[in-house]
């Protein structure tokens, strides 16, 4: 029963895990824990040998099971086998999987060699031979797949490193580097696959046009002087044709194009066979290819019949059709005839002059060409006259101007194509062993064909040939099949399907890497092609594809597409270099490749060979690939879905986040650098909601995204029992946090009494040299209609933890009038009353809080007050220079305060403040017994209530009383409460007669004076600063405190009340 039950519960979870694997969730980090289907299938038999661990088997399962999971797993399968099965009628009723059965030969290694063999072999090989010239191509060669090779080796540590469901090196940088790295290089793979769909379609364009049916052309040049225009256009309009076909084959069903693969592969291979044959036989019999030559310079073949100036026609000798091309008039007078080929004579020689010939040492080097330029044989004696630019279409020139750098663009795609084994990673029957010998033998054989190809092309075929890039010296024959056995045609027609067959593969992947990405849901407005047919044939990002390559087809050049395609690419590989890089100088626990043939320097070189072969081949396409790839990284960043991936840059980010935080370690920062690292202080209401968001508005405007902000709050109760509160406030100070955009962490402490909780966070918050230095914490609202003193003494309490911490303290007052943050002020004050110096505070917060777009327009003010002794012209004078030290702009004024005597009206404000006070204190101590009858009732442990953070639930008169709950009334304990009973209203007696204490009063005058002069001045600022004044020593006073900071802010909107830590912020020195 229980097996069943396991097996069930397996079938389930295969179902799920492949769905979040499809977008991104995090099933992925805990796979095989938790299953809910399990836990609620299971039986109540536990093996007797678990009994210690029978309450946790539902979400900790045996080993056997997880064991029975394991084996059963299966991944994503990648390619068209899905998609093949779910086209029958009847793949929907098959429910037993497929086991992935293909070997390292069909599965990694013919793939390979299929996608990187490709059309540049066929069309562009020779040419860069002729150009660049043996030693040279040899050494692009070797750039380009060194590249490769050092990638394939990165990825296969990659690959081998747990199982890759479908995606392939999408898939890899995702899960390696994040999401953001991960959709950047999927959207370049993407693009690099689609525009290699675009160069194929072309090359096989090229090769039906020029050597297959030429006469198929729409478009015809007005004459031989005419440009490649009407071969452009041609190139577009069949381009399409094609592309559109190919579209609507995928389209119609994918099985169609993976049944011909085989087919277009063997295209392939036939057609190298063919080149090394041919190159074989013509050290013994070269073949016969002419070339006509008229001086040094080589004609155009298919132009004339002879290659001569003269023909004999039975016993005459007449001017030939060569003649009559270079000449107006048809009889043998020189007078109307071209000038080089008058001087010059005509000479054939052979293009192919075999292997043994010894051609090679004149194809050692380059002969790099401008547009136009004539194809000239240099070791051929001519007469260098000028001709007419009339006869400069009869010889062969050069297309375009080419340049080593420019060649390494065109070459590099046949390079491309090592991830057709990865991305196959699902159909293998032991992917972590095929990818790595499939993929690095693929690059073997091909890098040796290419190595190989370039020598004997070098060594069988003249130079003006090989430079000839469409064949115009040898009858427009292709140059490679010039060299072919046993005829060109072996290779005109194989490399024409297998080119189209690679355009079908590419247009066949690139939707399902499309689909890919969208599926995972990082790029939001990619959504639309994560759908597709019911069968999961991705339509619309097939449409899109053939958009984009239609793009590529429009250009109509090859070797205009090539480069970009190489930028696609080459960031692609960059990644995965850069990924495998990280992950194994970060040790990642996870990071453990069955691959073990690699290293970070051998990364980090592929990584280089990347960067440089982007600049290389064309710096202006690399920074606009790199631009794309930066946009799309910062889109993923601000606007995509959130994803955890366990990605090796999060790793990195961890590892320079410690090594900075030890870093500050070494001391507290200089002057110059202190600002305000903030601990918001904050309280949740009953339904854990911030119950003032504008406390958290004023810390983002004084911030403006820099430093460290912290924002903490207590609940009251047990952390056993409290835990889902703490999220629950956790999740709503932080989307509060969003709202506000307060860059910053968050913490929620639970404790018994909510004045430790607030101790706990001034004194625990932060990380090493990352902590707060400035504690901001709301005024307690309404202390003077409560009758419980817990809320003012909560808040007098953490006055008092700052000071003693040296922790600078912001109190901002009535902070529900501050302004939020899509307010502007365009003008106002900000008022700055400077009493006492504690640092400079008063200083900088203003000048931060301007730097804000609510605040920018305010003006600043300061105001300092001077006592009778004091000279106040002079003291604003200094003020004036010190703050134009400090290269802050503000007005100054300094208030005089005269002695006055202590009015009256301060004398009542005192005695009334004190009346209160002594009342409360009878009313709570008469209040005790009913305090005490309620409290035996409550069940106080086991309330969770929100304890406001500024009143303290436990209520300190009565710490004893669990203890009392047994307590014995004997006579005497009676008649004591009796007695207290009738005191009472003697007690209320006394407060008429009371006198206020002189202390008192002469605080209460400091307030009342200096309010007057505050409300005075500053009624209408739009913010006033000012010196909140320490707690007394003396615990006795402190209910009097917090009426002196009211009556010392009354009448004021906005007030911000500033303490300082006891260091100096602010400096005058640079």
């Amino acid at each position: 029963m229980l097996i069943h039950n396991n097996a069930n519960a397996n079938s389930t979870y295969k179902g799920t895990l492949t769905l979040d694997t499809g977008h991104g969730n995090h099933k992925e980090d805990s796979p095989f824990l938790s299953s809910s289907d399990s836990a609620s299938k299971r039986t109540d038999f536990y093996d007797k040998n678990l009994a210690l661990f029978e309450e946790e088997l539902d979400i900790r399962p045996k080993v056997s099971s997880l064991l029975s999971r394991l084996v059963n797993y299966t991944n994503v399968t990648q390619g068209a086998k899905e998609h093949e099965e779910a086209e029958s009628a009847d793949a929907s009723r098959r429910q037993v999987p497929k086991s992935p059965n293909m070997g390292t030969l069909m599965g990694v290694y013919l793939p390979c060699l299929q996608n990187i063999f490709g059309v540049i072999l066929f069309l562009r090989l020779t040419w860069i031979v002729g150009t660049a010239g043996v030693v040279q191509s040899f050494l692009i060669v070797l750039m380009c797949c060194s590249c490769t090779m050092l990638t394939a080796i990165s990825m296969s540590a990659i690959a081998t490193n747990g199982v890759v469901p479908a995606g392939g090196a999408y898939f890899m940088i995702s899960r390696s580097l994040g999401p953001e790295f991960g959709g950047a290089v999927g959207l370049c793979f993407y693009l690099g696959t689609t525009f290699a769909a675009a160069m194929y379609i072309l090359g096989a364009i090229e090769i039906f046009l020029k050597y297959l049916i030429p006469q198929a052309a729409i478009f015809h040049p007005a004459d031989i002087h005419a440009g490649s225009g009407a071969m452009l256009n041609n190139m577009r309009v069949y381009g399409t044709i094609c592309l559109t076909l190919m579209a609507v084959v995928v389209f119609v069903g994918v099985k169609y194009v993976n049944k011909l693969a085989s087919l277009f592969l063997a295209c392939v291979i036939i057609s190298i066979v063919s080149i090394y044959a041919g190159a074989v036989k013509s050290i013994f019999h070269p073949p016969e290819f002419p070339i006509c030559m008229l001086g040094n310079r080589t004609l155009v073949r298919d132009l004339f019949d002879v290659c001569g100036k003269t023909v004999l026609v039975g016993n005459e000798t007449v001017p030939s059709q060569l003649w009559k091309n270079f000449c107006s008039s048809e009889n043998s007078s020189s007078a109307h005839c071209d000038e080089y080929f008058l001087q010059n004579n005509v000479t054939e020689i052979p293009g192919i002059p075999g292997l043994a010939s010894g051609i090679i040492k004149e194809n050692m080097w380059g002969d790099y060409m401008e547009k136009g330029q004539i194809l000239e044989k240099a070791s051929r004696s001519s007469v260098d006259v000028h001709g007419s630019m009339e006869t400069f279409g009869y010889y062969v020139s050069a297309d375009i101007a080419t340049s080593f750098t420019l060649l390494v663009g065109i070459f590099f795609p046949s390079a491309t194509g090592i991830m057709a084994g990865s991305n196959r990673s699902g159909d293998l029957r032991d992917a972590q062993k095929s990818i790595p010998i499939g993929t690095i033998l693929a690059i073997t054989t091909t890098s040796l064909v290419y190595f190989s190809s370039v020598v004997l092309f070098g060594a069988c075929i003249e130079g003006v040939v090989l430079r000839d890039k469409f064949g115009d010296a040898v009858r427009k024959y292709l140059v490679v099949g010039t060299l072919s056995w046993p005829s060109p045609w072996v290779i005109v027609i194989g490399s024409f399907f297998s080119t189209v067959g690679a355009g079908l593969q590419s247009l066949t992947g690139a939707p399902r890497l499309l689909q890919a990405i969208a599926k995972d849901n990082i790029i939001p407005f990619l959504r639309v092609f994560g759908h597709g047919k019911a069968n999961g044939e991705p339509t619309w990002a097939l449409l899109l594809t053939g958009l984009i390559a239609e793009l590529g087809i429009l250009i109509a050049s090859l070797d205009m597409v090539a480069p970009i395609l190489s930028m696609f690419f080459l960031m692609c590989y960059l990644f995965v270099n850069l990924a495998c890089a990280v992950q194994t100088l970060l040790r990642t626990p996870n990071w453990r490749p069955r691959f073990r043939y690699y290293h970070w320097a051998l990364s980090f070189l592929g990584m280089s060979m990347c960067l440089a072969l982007m600049f290389i081949s064309s710096w202006y396409y690399a920074i606009v690939a790199m631009g794309i790839a930066g946009m799309i990284y910062k889109y993923i960043e601000y606007q995509g879905a959130e994803k955890e991936w366990g990605d090796g840059i999060r790793g990195l980010s961890l590892s320079a986040a410690r090594y900075s935080l030890l870093r500050l370690e070494a001391g507290p920062p200089h002057t110059k650098n202190w600002r305000p690292q903030l601990l918001v202080l904050l309280k949740l209401d009953e339904d854990l909601h911030v119950k003032y968001p504008r406390m958290l508005t004023f810390a983002s405007q004084l911030k403006a995204g820099k430093g460290l902000t912290i924002v903490g709050s207590v609940i009251q109760g047990n952390f056993l029992e409290c835990y889902g509160e703490t999220q629950a406030s956790e999740q709503a100070i932080k989307n509060m946090m969003e709202i506000e955009r307060v860059k910053g962490f968050c913490q929620v402490v639970v404790t018994s009494k909510v004045r430790e909780g607030i101790a706990h966070l001034i004194q625990s918050c932060g990380l090493g040299g990352m902590k707060h230095n400035t504690v901001v914490m709301g005024w307690p609202y309404g202390w003077r209609q409560s009758e419980d003193p817990r809320a003012w003494k909560t808040f007098i309490n953490t006055v008092r933890c700052t000071t003693a911490a040296h922790l600078a303290l912001m109190v901002p007052k009535n902070v529900s009038f501050y302004p939020s943050n899509h307010e502007r002020f365009t003008d106002g004050y900000i008022d700055v009353w400077w009493i006492v110096h504690d640092g400079g505070m008063l200083m900088l917060l203003p000048f931060l809080l301007k730097q804000h777009k609510v605040w920018r327009k305010c003006k600043m003010r300061i105001f300092t007050v001077a006592q009778m002794d004091d000279n106040s012209i002079q003291m604003k004078k200094d003020l004036a220079t010190f703050l134009y030290q400090l290269r802050l702009e503000a007005e100054v004024e300094v208030v005089e305060m005269h002695d006055s005597d202590i009015s009256a009206y301060t004398y009542e404000r005192t005695l009334m403040m004190e009346q209160r006070s002594q009342m409360l204190k009878q009313m709570r101590l008469s209040s005790a017994e009913r305090d005490r009858e309620a409290q035996l009732v409550k069940d106080r442990h086991s309330l969770i209530r929100m304890g406001s953070l500024y009143s303290d639930e436990e209520e300190e008169t009565i710490e004893v009383l669990p203890e009392k709950n047994q307590m014995t009334w004997t006579s005497e304990k009676i008649e004591a409460e009796r007695r207290n009973r009738s005191n009472a209203p003697e007690n209320f007696r006394e407060l008429i007669s009371i006198k206020p204490d002189q202390s008192n009063v002469r605080r209460m005058h400091t307030a009342v004076k200096l309010n007057e002069v505050i409300v005075n001045k500053s009624h209408d600022a739009r913010l006033v600063l000012l010196n909140m004044p320490g707690p007394p020593r003396n615990t006795e006073g402190d209910e009097n405190y917090m009426e002196f900071l009211e009556v010392l802010t009354e009448g004021l909107e906005r007030v911000l009340l500033v303490r300082g830590g006891g260091r100096e912020v602010i400096t005058i020195y640079s």
